[in-house]
């Protein structure tokens, strides 16, 4: 882990705080260009746009292409506080995000190597480098907290 992952994560926990406090799963993404500089970010939103594809990532990965003005994100790292799902790892793949790192494991539906291995499948075209587990513990009290907050 790099000192730009540190800084990026602890942006994505605050955006993940955000989401929380209006709502929406806490989840933050930000994405890192290949300087280590911040270019975008996202939270979890699906709540408030009633849009299924409304995941943290997929924002980030967005606002990345708009500011790169490519879909192409190469050389690109996505930092998440949570690994992502299904959706979110195809969707890292077509952007060629070579790296990820996120922070709580996923063990219902991570694609990144807790149920599924989608970023680094040997069979796809494209495969990202995967950091997980950092600042897992602020992660994933987060998560819980929201969650029991609900019950």
């Amino acid at each position: 882990m790099t000192a730009a992952d540190d800084i990026a994560m602890r942006r994505a926990l605050a955006l993940a705080a955000e989401a929380a406090a209006v709502h929406e799963i806490p989840v933050g993404a930000v994405v890192l260009d290949a300087a280590g500089r911040i270019v975008a970010e996202g939270r979890n939103d699906r709540e408030a746009t009633h849009d299924p594809t409304g995941h943290a990532e997929i924002a980030a990965l967005r606002a990345a292409a708009a500011s790169a003005g490519s879909w192409n994100l190469d050389g690109h790292t996505l930092v998440v506080t949570l690994e992502p799902c299904i959706m979110c790892a195809g969707a890292i793949l077509q952007a060629r995000i070579g790296r990820v790192v996120f922070g709580a494991w996923d063990e219902k539906a991570g694609a990144a190597g807790s149920m599924y291995d989608v970023l680094r499948d040997r069979r796809l075209p494209y495969r990202a480098e995967v950091v997980g587990g950092v600042s897992a513990d602020a992660a994933t009290a987060l998560l819980r907290d929201f969650f029991e907050s609900r019950r």
